[in-house]
């Protein structure tokens, strides 16, 4: 599995960084197996909550929100 996500992130860290050179991973970032169903729920709760926090995050109205088009739905 190590070398399928291996492979994975090579490829998408090539094609990203034609895009955007200076694309890099989130750092501290890990990966979650999924075990049980109870988990899942919790992921994807995450998933749709986290977007509506995004007012209060620390980084809202950081430079990085300048380069976003929220107009566009598919930037690419």
């Amino acid at each position: 599995m190590a070398s399928v996500i291996r492979g994975f992130k090579i490829g998408v860290t090539t094609n990203a960084r034609k895009i955007n050179p200076e694309f890099a991973w989130q750092s501290r970032f890990h990966d979650h197996i999924i075990r049980n169903d109870r988990v899942l729920k919790n992921i994807q709760r995450y998933i749709i909550n986290n977007p509506l926090q995004w007012k209060t995050d620390k980084f809202h109205n950081s430079p990085l929100e300048y380069f976003t088009d929220h107009s566009n739905p598919n930037p690419f």
